[in-house]
């Protein structure tokens, strides 16, 4: 199992390019296989992964993830693709629906039929990140264009899929899918084996699977839990994550993530390893002095 580290859970990040690019070359420094930047409402995922790609060599930088309703997929791949370029090859494309609240609530657009519409996206988007052209009009959206940029690498594309839909279209379209606020029991007995089962049948290699959690290192694991149910609360509210969360059996956020001492953590690493997740996306939390224990940990858990 990779493992990447994610930088949406320090907030310095998401507004600090520099500090961002500094967080990049520590985690190649370390040997850590990937970094992966939300895109909120703050920095730009896309163009931040293009500025820490310019500014290491080999680690994989990703998007956790870019919605797709506010870009249309033809400017989403000649941005994803001059971010390859920046990257030399080392950027993977994670996209996604959001929410319903954000989309309508915010954006002010419909959030009607949101299968049809990463469907139809997706009939865009794929081959233009190939390098390919693209004739495609649907319901909800058109594309007809091909990129000029012929030097490019292909991006791989992450689909953030928890529902049946989602996944059959991520096994089928995408190289993977990438999740938040899903544990281990739920990726094992589902998500698993729905996506694998997808590609397998459209005749794909074995899918990605990148995990996404908050992870603690702390003795005081009540205080922990604690800071983490305040601070991730949203989650427990969004009906996708609460779907995922209430097949986990577990009542949010807080009781999700992965808390405690080292033994503790190791135990939580190899329960994604055996559940089938290809990627451990880290979400360090600190509660105490510094990342640097958890970011020790998580290193020593890298395949030698």
């Amino acid at each position: 199992m990779r493992i990447g580290l994610f930088s949406g859970t320090h907030p310095q990040l998401n507004h600090d390019l520099q500090a961002l690019a500094s967080f990049a070359r520590e985690a190649e420094r370390r040997g850590f296989d990937s970094v992966w930047v939300p895109n909120i409402f703050s920095l730009d995922a896309i163009g931040a992964c293009a500025i820490a790609g310019w500014e290491t060599d080999h680690i994989e930088l990703g998007t956790a993830v870019t919605p797709t309703y506010p870009r249309h997929p033809g400017a989403m791949a000649q941005q994803a693709m001059t971010t390859q370029a920046a990257c030399g090859g080392r950027f993977t494309l994670g996209i996604g629906l959001s929410h319903q609240m954000v989309i309508e609530g915010m954006y002010g657009l419909s959030y009607d039929k949101p299968a049809r519409h990463m469907a139809e996206y997706l009939q865009v988007l794929v081959p233009l990140l190939r390098g390919e052209a693209t004739a495609f009009e649907g319901e909800q959206l058109t594309g007809k264009m091909q990129l000029d940029l012929p030097a490019v690498e292909p991006v791989p594309l992450l689909l953030a899929a928890l529902g049946p839909a989602m996944l059959k279209l991520a096994g089928t379209m995408a190289h993977g899918t990438t999740t938040w606020m899903t544990g281990p029991k739920t990726i094992a007995e589902y998500i698993a084996p729905s996506i694998s089962a997808a590609a397998e049948e459209a005749g794909h290699a074995a899918p990605r699977i990148v995990c996404g959690l908050p992870i603690c290192l702390t003795d005081d694991v009540d205080g922990a839990r604690e800071m983490i149910a305040k601070t991730l609360e949203i989650y427990g509210m969004l009906p996708s994550y609460r779907a995922m969360l209430d097949r986990e059996g577990v009542a949010g956020p807080a009781e999700l993530a992965l808390v405690g001492d080292e033994s503790t953590l190791r135990a939580d690493v190899q329960r994604l390893r055996d559940a089938g997740v290809t990627d451990f996306n880290a979400a360090v939390i600190a509660h105490g002095d510094s990342d640097n224990g958890i970011l020790d940990l998580l290193q020593s858990e890298l395949p030698a």
